[in-house]
């Protein structure tokens, strides 16, 4: 009985290495994007939106007026600047009294407003520009508002290194897949090559192309599962390394590790599923074509 088992064991460490490696590159490279996703959204977050007021507003009003932009769902932040306080900050930039030198106070009180990264989700610039025009549409109809200015360009410019960088990377993890199936079936197809005795014996007694491919699926879901675990401990401890030279970075950061943990589920999946189909790819042909 044993004779007639399929026996991987010569050609299981290239089959695992092949695994480990592009699962690794799949990993990095979810691990790449998930952190750029995060710093393109932190800084959309930070970018300020500039609330125009009238000169003649009163504090109360200005009060009321913050609390009613704060009250909109997709702003996270607001900040009232008075004319004293924009005059004292031109000052500290010309590092001189402008106000003292033209005799009165040219500038408008303002509001800063922060919105929420997720308001503008989308990278095409249609759909962010009209995100943006709601929300200064609401805003400028407040009263005591005069206009909304914001730099627009940043915003174009985020979301156009998110968006380019994504593609980037799904192209890259798509080939990676590509190789990743070519590489294990090539692996496959020279163990079938080698049990090729074998399996004729067993095509001559009778064996049922499922019998005989039974052995391998079984091996290439451990292989894909143990490939996948090994990937990822080694992605942990690159992420440690990395985490002490760049700890601005901050890598380990516990908000990070649902995500991590996310990614780490992916690995598995897709190290077992990729596994599995590529074997069954590589035995079907080989049983078709040597019948």
């Amino acid at each position: 009985m044993s004779k007639s088992k399929v026996n991987l064991w010569e050609t299981h460490t290239s089959t695992i290495l092949s695994i480990t490696l592009v699962m690794f590159l799949l990993g990095l490279c979810l691990m790449v994007e998930y952190h750029i996703y995060r710093s393109t959204h932190d800084m959309q977050e930070r970018i300020t939106f500039k609330v125009d007021l009238t000169a003649d507003i009163t504090d109360e009003d200005a009060a009321q007026l913050k609390q009613t932009i704060e009250a909109i769902p997709y702003v996270k932040h607001v900040d009232y600047i008075s004319r004293q306080q924009a005059a004292e900050i031109f000052s500290e930039d010309l590092d001189d009294d402008f106000v003292g030198f033209i005799g009165y106070n040219p500038l408008y009180p303002s509001m800063m407003v922060n919105l929420r990264a997720d308001y503008m989700p989308d990278t095409r610039a249609e759909a962010r520009a009209e995100s943006i025009a709601v929300f200064s549409d609401e805003v400028s109809n407040l009263e005591n508002v005069i206009g909304v200015t914001y730099q627009e360009n940043i915003v174009n410019e985020l979301n156009d290194v998110f968006y380019k960088a994504t593609w980037f990377l799904i192209v890259f993890m798509a080939l990676l897949v590509l190789i990743s199936i070519l590489m294990i079936r090539s692996t496959i197809s020279i163990a079938l090559f080698a049990q090729r005795e074998t399996i004729r014996t067993m095509q001559l007694v009778g064996a049922k192309s499922g019998f005989i491919a039974h052995p391998f699926l079984i091996r290439s879901i451990w292989y894909g599962l143990l490939g996948a675990l090994i990937a990822i401990l080694v992605l942990a401890i690159a992420t440690g390394i990395f985490n002490q030279s760049l700890g601005g970075l901050d890598l380990l950061a516990p908000t990070h590790m649902p995500w991590y943990a996310g990614i780490a589920a992916i690995i598995i999946i897709l190290g077992i599923v990729l596994s599995y189909f590529s074997t069954l790819s590589a035995v079907i042909r080989y049983l078709h074509n040597n019948r």
